[in-house]
């Protein structure tokens, strides 16, 4: 909030816990500097792919043309069109990842939803709490998660509760949907004036299946994620005529893939570096395991309820949140040894879902304040409450499913 920056701070307390947990120099070397960010090379590769899938599904026209069959809904019943939009954008945010995804998404539905009279902190609010309900089951941030907790991988036993937290916070979006139903009937339609030089692209109503594809193999087929979304995204290409011929496919695949990576080439960079701090905090926090273990309740039940009322604290890069402090909070639960990962995981996850849901400090959250010319206290007094419902909620599922 102050202009810091994350990456830099990072590897700054990488650093600064190696030194105060006075870890060796060449088991540093090896086991912070490198083999953390060896290992995290897979990873990589989801983040990439995710945000490739995204921006394909924006540059083959799949993602507008599905927003302008919602558009036609929104003249006569704009209630139900906001449904549906924030629907959508769950559905392709399902598979896709990445701030630049979710501008190009953005730069689509905001428009639809301003010209159909939904006010401006509605629309910001649903459009990130959706994206948010949709990370629950997203591969590509399952894959950035898991690194935190050992033993918890994608399978079932995860998917059960990813898709009732999603359905759950989604859930919440719609009855903020009806909340504000009034004024939604009642705004005033805002046209934005499309981009100059903006193409119009139609596409066959077959490829509006494809947001879904990557998780439909997943979890139907048991496919890993990098097979699911390359199919998916060559499957985009080919819907939409872009391999007519091949000098046009070549083209078009190596402008959304150069698209793609520098939309993420930032946030690539700060998560290896906070492989580095996570293992930095691991090494030293392991030295303060019984301290730790006499302070932290051992009450699963007792822990949940603890996190329902400072669940906000995730807010601001805060110490639940995993891509802030959070990574911290991680390391000393994992430390102790007295959880079970899969319980961790959603303990820890669940708030940090909220801040990526409706804190202004994740990317595309800010991008969309901005779109939007609306100020950031009214973004957070409109987005928190409903984010904390959503929270409370999916915390109550994580004991129920992961415990």
């Amino acid at each position: 909030m102050r202009g810091g920056n994350l990456t830099v701070g990072f590897f700054v307390m990488a650093i600064a816990w190696t030194v105060i947990g006075l870890v060796p120099l060449n088991i540093a070397i090896k086991e912070i500097f490198t083999d953390p960010v060896l290992k995290y090379g897979g990873t990589a590769l989801y983040i990439i792919l995710g945000s490739w899938f995204g921006r394909v599904l924006v540059d083959t026209g799949i993602a507008g043309s599905i927003s302008r069959k919602t558009q036609a809904v929104g003249g006569k019943a704009p209630v139900l069109a906001t449904i549906l939009i924030a629907i959508i954008t769950a559905l392709i945010f399902s598979s896709a990842y990445g701030v630049g995804s979710a501008i190009a998404v953005g730069v689509i539905l905001f428009p639809i939803m301003f010209s159909i009279g939904v006010p401006k902190n509605v629309a910001v609010s649903v459009f990130t709490l959706s994206i948010g309900a949709a990370m629950y089951i997203n591969p590509v941030l399952f894959n950035q998660f898991k690194v935190f907790f050992n033993g918890v991988e994608w399978g079932d036993r995860y998917l059960r509760f990813g898709f009732v937290a999603m359905a759950v916070q989604m859930l919440v979006v719609i009855v903020m949907i009806l909340f504000y139903a009034r004024k939604i009937r009642n705004g005033k339609p805002i046209i934005v004036a499309p981009s100059e030089g903006e193409e119009v692209k139609e596409v066959s109503p077959f490829t509006y299946i494809l947001p879904v594809v990557p998780v439909a193999l997943s979890v139907f087929f048991k496919w890993d994620a990098i097979p699911a979304l390359l199919l998916a995204t060559l499957l985009a290409f080919l819907m939409t005529g872009n391999m007519k011929s091949y000098k046009g496919f070549v083209k078009m695949m190596n402008d959304t893939a150069k698209t793609a990576i520098g939309d993420i080439a930032g946030l690539l960079i700060m998560l290896l570096v906070l492989t580095m701090f996570q293992s930095a905090a691991v090494h030293t926090m392991g030295q303060f395991t019984g301290v730790f273990k006499s302070i932290i309740p051992n009450n699963q039940f007792l822990l949940v309820l603890i996190m329902m009322v400072i669940a906000p604290l995730s807010y601001f890069r805060g110490p639940l949140m995993l891509y802030g402090a959070g990574a911290a909070t991680a390391a000393i639960f994992t430390a102790t040894g007295l959880f079970p990962p899969y319980y961790l995981y959603g303990l820890l996850v669940v708030p940090t879902m909220m801040a990526v849901s409706a804190d202004i400090t994740q990317s595309w959250n800010l991008w969309s304040v901005e779109y939007a010319k609306l100020d950031t206290k009214t973004f957070l007094l409109t987005g928190l409450p409903w984010a904390w419902i959503a929270t409370i909620a999916n915390l109550l599922a994580a004991y129920t499913l992961l415990a």
